[in-house]
């Protein structure tokens, strides 16, 4: 995008970047399903429970920064 350009919207910023890194994240995932292939890699379950849960981590972390993103301005009501 050059300067003469119209300023992107910050909806089109968001769209532009998390279209990119989600796509970079489902990448590096299938390759890192390759290690699976018993013929060219050995590793135990115990290796494999802490990769998937160091990544299903990481996946909580992101998650709740989306949902406190949301809940910011949002008034406290018991009804």
């Amino acid at each position: 995008m050059s300067n003469i350009d119209v300023k992107e919207s910050k909806e089109e910023r968001f769209v532009r970047v998390a279209e990119s890194r989600t796509n970079k994240i489902i990448h590096m995932i299938r390759l890192l399903g390759n290690c699976a292939n018993k013929n060219n890699y050995e590793y135990t379950e115990t290796e494999v429970k802490k990769i998937f849960a160091a990544i299903e981590g990481e996946l909580r972390i992101a998650k709740t920064k989306f949902a406190d993103a949301e809940s910011i301005g949002q008034k406290f009501s018991l009804r």
